[in-house]
């Protein structure tokens, strides 16, 4: 079975391709979504996507300036608020059963990371 779970403070992200409905999850300690493979791709997708936007962004502002940056696709909406080096993470479900739910400036990059070595998209 290919199922991994990755998860650290704050944060938590998991793939089970062999899942009839709902192969992906996302959530914190505190809630949890399941995603279709559609909905967690384009996540994980956004998620870096996003990522290399406030990299980007870097040279841009003045220092302690803060940003904010979407990104969205048929399945999800997502969001990025802060710095280039540390922002939180909104996300908000736009089918079926629907949702949200966000992660802070501290979680966020652990849970790119996990995004990065789960390798399904």
């Amino acid at each position: 079975m290919n199922r991994q779970l990755k998860q650290g403070p704050g944060w938590r992200i998991g793939w089970s391709p062999e899942a009839d409905q709902f192969q992906g999850l996302v959530g914190t300690d505190t809630w949890s979504l399941e995603l279709t493979a559609p909905e967690f791709h384009d996540f994980c997708r956004l998620v870096l996507q996003l990522c290399d936007t406030m990299a980007a962004m870097t040279h841009e502002l003045m220092e302690q300036e803060r940003i904010s940056c979407e990104a969205e696709s048929e399945w999800l909406w997502l969001e990025v608020e802060g710095f280039p080096d540390a922002y939180a993470l909104h996300l908000i479900l736009q089918t079926g059963r629907r949702g949200e739910g966000s992660w802070s400036e501290t979680a966020v990059p652990q849970l790119i990371q996990a995004i990065r070595l789960l390798h399904t998209f």
